[in-house]
């Protein structure tokens, strides 16, 4: 008893810090546009124009859920049977696009079927530039959910069913698809979560027909002042993504990785069946995942005169605020993080609220944060907590986790030689933790990089990012403005590889 009541003015005390920031940055900002104006629902509900985007954010969504699974698949099945050449790499540059910019992906989809498209141009307005840019983000989720539900299914089985004379569709239909059924929806629930929430690809390749409800909740907010509307839609897409969110908890619970389980070794390519699915799973994540990025450099490569940018007053000042709004949030994260990991050591129900921020979209939080916090608005503070929200999750995730598997024995033996609890944590506790740490914080950094919606909503002109930076170019009129723009994109590309690279080495080691 004397134990409970000691540790729990300890709880009390972790938990004041990161709880109070979410309540502060998340739950009341929502309250607030919850209160605004309930009158303004059976205007939005009424309205053709509204519930065409509704429909729209819905049905894309959709689509690319559809999209993803269809070449995720039988890329996910390459990947865990097959062994190859750059099979490794290929693993590794999985954990790209979690790393890039939306907003450098979206100009890579303009640089190649825009109205100046290197490889197909005058796609621009049509629903397809959206759809494509959400398969080259959401694929690599959908492939490393079925690679990782194909090594789940036991060796043993797999085995008998070949002895027993079934075929590869056979073992697949019947074997594999069992098992990896839960994998497959778990990841479409994530997809479809990012895709109806996005924000920076429907800005940059929606148009004015197929821009989704996010966009809508900025164009009210921004040029509308109609605080009253974008509320009622705020609420419809918390609703949206809280329902999917709620899916994918339940489904994780299904989709626990057993260490226990031996997995089918990967072979090299024996039928004209395997290399043609091979064939077919290079070429998907060529032209899905390295095109767009690929489009980008090149354009970048000969904008001639234009890569003078890099060194105008307007360029080094956005390079600056970037890196320094980035530093301030990812120290920020850090003590959020770790103290929101201690809390949860502590106390269960905390554990389900590290995806809260994940699941509510930095536009619906800007929006309610300039709703309730008016006087804050367009101030450094408000925006450095609005980026360190987007990015401690991260260092939360991963040092939970790692905490999780410390094994007990060496906080034991510490104890038992007489270190206090401060000691143990310093002397032993953090070194083991450190390597999450950086990897959590790696995460974390390429989040604030690469932020867009956020800044467009809270920022100062004068605090112009890079991000920020590159849609004005791509606002202005003019050859050179467009070169510009794809140089500049390079340089934010060249950020987040670094970004890449760093977590790629801690992942290796």
């Amino acid at each position: 008893m004397k134990t409970l009541f000691r540790s729990f003015p300890a709880t009390v005390l972790l938990a004041l810090l990161p709880l109070g920031f979410l309540v502060v940055m998340v739950v009341a900002p929502l309250v607030a546009m919850a209160a605004y104006d309930g009158s303004a629902w059976s205007l939005v509900l009424a309205d053709d124009y509204m519930q065409h985007r509704l429909v729209w954010t819905v049905v894309q969504a959709a689509v690319t859920c559809v999209l993803v699974l269809l070449l995720g698949i039988p890329v996910g099945w390459s990947l865990a049977r097959l062994s190859f050449r750059g099979r490794e790499v290929i693993l590794r540059l999985l954990m790209l696009p979690f790393v890039m910019p939306t907003l450098v992906v979206g100009v890579g989809v303009l640089a190649l079927f825009g109205a100046n498209g290197v490889l197909w141009a005058g796609w621009q307005d049509t629903p397809y530039l959206l759809l494509y840019g959400n398969v080259f983000f959401n694929l690599p989720v959908l492939v490393r959910a079925a690679y990782q539900g194909f090594l789940q299914v036991p060796q043993a089985r797999l085995q008998s069913a070949q002895t027993l004379g079934a075929g590869a569709w056979q073992r697949f239909c019947f074997v594999e698809w069992p098992v990896l059924r839960p994998w497959l929806a778990g990841g479409a629930c994530l997809v479809f979560l990012y895709c109806f929430s996005g924000f920076g690809l429907a800005l940059l390749l929606g148009g004015s027909r197929y821009t989704t409800v996010e966009v809508e909740i900025y164009q009210l907010v921004m040029y509308e002042l109609d605080m009253a509307q974008s509320s009622v839609l705020v609420w419809m897409v918390l609703g949206v993504t809280a329902l999917a969110g709620l899916l994918y908890a339940y489904l994780s619970r299904q989709t626990a990785s057993d260490k226990a389980v031996r997995a089918l070794l990967p072979h090299r390519p024996q039928s004209l069946g395997e290399r043609v699915l091979l064939g077919f799973s290079l070429m998907v994540l060529l032209l899905c995942c390295l095109l767009p990025l690929a489009a980008v450099v090149f354009l970048a490569a000969s904008a001639g005169g234009s890569w003078g940018v890099l060194l105008e007053r307007e360029t080094l000042a956005a390079g600056w605020n970037t890196l320094r709004f980035s530093g301030m949030a990812v120290l920020t994260a850090v003590v959020l993080g770790v103290m929101y990991a201690a809390v949860a050591r502590r106390v269960a129900w905390v554990r389900g609220l590290v995806f809260l921020p994940f699941m509510v979209s930095p536009v619906c939080i800007a929006a309610g944060i300039l709703l309730l916090y008016p006087q804050w608005t367009a101030s450094l503070p408000l925006l450095v907590a609005t980026y360190a929200l987007l990015a401690y999750p991260f260092v939360a995730k991963d040092v939970l986790a790692a905490w999780d598997d410390l094994p007990e024995d060496y906080v034991s033996a510490a104890r038992g030689m007489g270190s206090n609890a401060f000691q143990t944590t310093l002397y032993v506790t953090a070194p083991l933790l450190k390597p999450a740490l950086r990897r959590g914080l790696t995460l974390a950094a390429a989040t604030c990089i690469g932020e867009f919606a956020a800044t467009l909503f809270l920022s100062r002109p004068e605090w112009q990012t890079l991000t920020t930076l590159i849609y004005s170019y791509l606002g202005r009129a003019g050859a050179d403005n467009y070169a510009r723009a794809m140089v500049l994109t390079t340089v934010l590309m060249l950020l987040s590889l670094m970004v890449f690279l760093l977590l790629d080495e801690r992942e290796k080691t």
